[in-house]
């Protein structure tokens, strides 16, 4: 386990998925990170989405709209024995490379399938 109470596997794997987010391995890493039947929650529209395509549909949205950072700031248990909560600091960065970091976190609560693959992703305000 790790330090925090969350699986080893399940914290590198989240660790992974933000240390790839912002890059050009993204959309390579999903099928290693996601579910076939992932639910994702769609920030810019509202409602869910579901499976691969459409979270690197949504994804390619996101970067064509601005640079989306996140920063992994904590690990806990999500309270089930199947939940992770990731603390995050959102950013972006502009056309001249510089970046900027919202002074507020918020919470991922991520879901895992016996696959040890992320089912569901959910987002809410920081604690």
């Amino acid at each position: 386990m790790a330090p925090e109470g969350v699986p080893a596997a399940r914290e590198a794997l989240l660790r992974r998925m933000y240390e790839v987010f912002a890059t050009d391995e993204r959309d390579a890493f999903v099928p290693h990170c996601l579910a076939a039947d992932v639910d994702w929650p769609n920030m810019l529209d509202g409602g869910r989405l579901h499976g691969h395509e459409a979270v690197r549909a949504y994804w390619a949205r996101q970067f064509a709209a601005g640079h989306p950072l996140v920063r992994l700031e904590g690990l806990r248990p999500g309270g089930s024995a199947e939940a992770v909560v990731v603390t995050v600091r959102l950013g972006t960065r502009d056309a001249s490379g510089a970046e900027r970091w919202s002074e507020e976190t918020v919470e991922h609560v991520y879901g895992f399938g016996e696959d040890g693959l992320v089912t569901r992703m959910d987002v809410r305000a920081g604690a």
